[in-house]
């Protein structure tokens, strides 16, 4: 043979047998999973996010995070509560589909298993800072303590700006957490800011945050437009500008660590914020939350403004979709949310189909208050523009009974202004929005009416669209066997909460029963 053919065909076989290794190589070789940043404000209405066209409050973070990726503009959770809104979240199922843990102050269900305890099981480092699930009591079969997030980093500490701020420091603590992870391993993690729920330390929003009354020219239509009203909610303002600041910081720490690219971050807040009328009850500025979704490996055509509806309960499905996992071979309920995968390789704003586009809403106990330590059961429907609400209970009083301080409504300066206007004769309209029984039914244009002040439910020129939307709710209630649409509705109220028990009666009886999360002059004499 010869010498210089051998030379060149032995060379040729040795090439391609190498191109051949490197490509089953690159082929064989594991996709890194993606790592899960889920950011949650504790109390946020969706409004109130600058990039949403409110110029008295500063989110760059959050602006940022939507600029980069999508930003949603009907995210909805369906239960506008602390532990309910956050149980839904971690299982991906509706309120009505998690028995205790559709209430406040609940069990959780041994049963339901979330989505951070899943991942954890295959591989995924996981750990949160701040607020987690709360509040409400978790155990284990053998009655420790369950974390249903995993493990907690919370012990390092900072000096918060103002007494009402936690001195948790949340992005010391995600480095603690991030120092711990293996280097191939990826991770799941939920920073809960404790911010801006209350309490505030009334006028800091002005002497700490640097914020001017004359930036507001007015509130919200169903609040007084006074100075009190206006410094409770600049207060607001500068504890959720607070929570955006430590987001940017955990953007800046993913960045050093060469994380950000293949880490979807999602950032929202669990139900809108602790003032008179919104949280705790069922209306737009209630439910309606901000969104923004950022992931630079898996998001095409960033910068997206997406318009369809969206549910809290698409959450865990998104997390799984992504991380290549499903809730069967997790051992998890089955999730009643869809992926917001579908979103992401879009170059649309509109994605899901007009007959489906639509977000179920509903509420059973929050606070406890009431007498027998019923709840106020709600179930609606958002679509097209239109909200549809049916209480059920409405002889029950929605905000909590009077004699005990309307329980379900946070204390603070706004609610104080408009209990004593009610009880100087001064002004009753405030008092009847805020406080006052609601009718059975409630239907809102809430493209042009989002305060929710205009109930056209008995207006003859809406009965057809009240009737689809009624239709349409309970026919999808239905499927989700929800006790409350079967008839069973009863066993909501009968659910234990887990503290605070008996509350009206012990305080009907003269018992000093802890009620930390009202005001003493909250209640009606």
């Amino acid at each position: 043979m010869n010498k210089t053919k051998f030379h060149f065909t032995a060379l040729s076989v040795l090439l391609v047998g190498g191109i051949l290794f490197a490509c089953q190589s690159k082929d064989t070789e594991p996709i890194k999973k993606p790592n899960i940043l889920f950011c949650i404000a504790d109390d946020a209405t969706w409004r109130h996010m600058s990039i949403y066209g409110t110029d008295w409050i500063e989110t760059p973070a959050f602006d940022k995070i939507a600029n980069q990726g999508l930003l949603f503009n009907n995210a909805y959770t369906p239960n506008a509560k602390c532990g309910p809104s956050r149980s839904i979240v971690l299982t991906g199922r509706n309120t009505w589909q998690l028995e205790e843990a559709a209430n406040h102050l609940a069990f959780f269900p041994n049963k339901f298993k979330t989505y951070p305890e899943a991942l954890s099981e295959k591989g995924y480092h996981v750990g949160y800072t701040g607020k987690g699930w709360a509040p409400g009591t978790s155990l284990n079969d053998d009655g420790s303590k369950r974390e249903l997030l995993v493990k907690a980093y919370n012990k390092i500490k900072r000096e918060a700006p103002t007494k009402g701020i936690s001195n948790v420091d949340y992005v010391a603590n995600f480095k603690s957490f991030l120092d711990q992870k293996k280097s191939n391993e990826p991770f799941c993690f939920w920073y809960g800011g404790h911010e801006p729920h209350r309490s505030y330390e009334y006028g800091t929003g002005v002497s700490v945050g640097n914020k001017k009354l004359s930036q507001l020219d007015s509130v919200f239509p169903y609040w007084p437009q006074s100075e009190v009203v206006k410094n409770d909610v600049l207060d607001y303002a500068f504890e959720l500008e607070y929570f955006d600041k430590q987001l940017d910081a955990m953007l800046t720490v993913l960045e050093e660590r060469d994380e950000l690219e293949n880490t979807i971050i999602i950032v929202t807040s669990d139900n809108g914020m602790p003032f008179p009328r919104v949280k705790g009850q069922s209306y737009e500025h209630s439910n309606h939350l901000p969104l923004a979704v950022m992931w630079k490996k898996g998001i095409k055509n960033p910068g997206r403004k997406i318009d369809d509806y969206v549910s809290f309960i698409d959450f865990a499905a998104t997390f799984l979709d992504v991380s290549g996992y499903n809730a069967q071979e997790l051992g998890m309920h089955p999730i009643q949310g869809k992926s917001l995968k579908r979103f992401f390789n879009s170059d649309k704003s509109d994605v899901i189909k007009p007959e489906q586009d639509y977000v179920l809403l509903g509420q059973e106990r929050h606070d406890v208050g009431r007498p027998n330590d019923v709840g106020y059961p709600i179930r609606g429907i958002v679509k097209e523009g239109y909200l549809y609400l049916i209480n059920y209970e409405n002889d029950r009083w929605p905000a909590g009974n009077p004699e005990t301080g309307y329980t379900n409504t946070d204390g603070s300066p706004t609610k104080t202004e408009i209990l004593e206007l009610n009880r100087r004769g001064e002004n009753k309209y405030y008092w009847d929005l805020n406080f006052g029984k609601h009718p059975k039914e409630e239907l809102y244009q809430v493209s042009v009416d989002e305060n929710c002040l205009n109930n056209l439910a008995e207006n003859k020129d809406y009965q057809k669209i009240k009737l689809q939307l009624k239709n349409l709710l309970e026919s999808e209630l239905k499927k989700q066997n929800d006790p409350r649409i079967l008839g069973r509705g009863y066993i909501f109220d009968n659910y234990p909460p887990n503290k605070g028990a008996h509350f009206y009666e012990r305080y009907m009886r003269g018992e000093a029963v802890n009620a930390g999360w009202i005001n003493e002059s909250d209640f009606e004499r």
